[in-house]
């Protein structure tokens, strides 16, 4: 889970291991709750973009009620991405996201599509430009948002792969661990470790409770 560039399958983990579905699942569910992580500020360029998941049409269309709406920034010099499930993708409710997550500044520079929900990042006080896609323009020199887009490609493509489909309950936990391994593919130390650290951190903890 920690080191696959996809994940893997809580079937999977049933075959290989040799336990049933419902040992696996919750291991699986364990393994997944220290992939959530709180996302540092960001800045510099940023790439915003808001996707689809779920739902029986092929049809991606934004007025589908039967897909899930979610929102992704990336920051671009550090590689780091974060996702939100949100209810719809009306400014009201992007805008506040992007405001919390990426501290306005002149020299930061926001990069998005042409949904009419980002016509006002730039009055935020945001440098903004967009791209058309409706126009076939997926790119203006550095002016893209291909990052972001990438990254739902690879939560798409190991979604379907390994899982075929996630209801929108789990959604948020399944986003969390493809953010987790996408943020942590440079680090250092080994997303085996990095999830080893947190288990330590979390029992240490559980401990000081305890004794208090």
């Amino acid at each position: 889970m920690a080191n696959t560039r996809c994940g893997i399958s809580a079937k999977q983990l049933q075959r290989e291991l040799g336990v049933t579905y419902k040992t696996a699942w919750r291991m699986f569910t364990q393994i997944r709750s220290l992939m959530n992580e709180q996302q540092d500020k960001m800045s510099g360029t940023v790439e915003v973009d808001e996707s689809y998941f779920g739902g029986k049409s092929n049809n991606i269309g934004r007025s589908l009620k039967d897909k899930t709406a979610v929102f992704g920034i990336v920051e671009r010099d550090n590689g780091q991405v974060m996702t939100k499930i949100v209810p719809n993708v009306k400014a009201r409710t992007l805008l506040p996201i992007l405001w919390k997550q990426v501290p306005i500044d002149i020299n930061t520079k926001v990069y998005t599509d042409e949904l009419g929900s980002y016509n006002l990042v730039a009055k935020l006080g945001y440098t903004h430009e967009h791209v058309e896609h409706v126009a076939k323009e997926y790119a203006r020199g550095i002016v893209h948002t291909n990052t972001i887009e990438g990254f739902w490609s690879l939560v798409k493509r190991g979604i379907d792969g390994t899982r075929h489909a996630v209801s929108p309950k789990y959604l948020q936990d399944y986003l969390d661990e493809y953010g987790f391994r996408y943020n942590h593919r440079k680090s250092e130390i080994s997303m085996f470790e990095l999830l080893l650290n947190r288990v330590f951190s979390l029992a240490t903890t559980k401990v000081k409770v305890e004794r208090l």
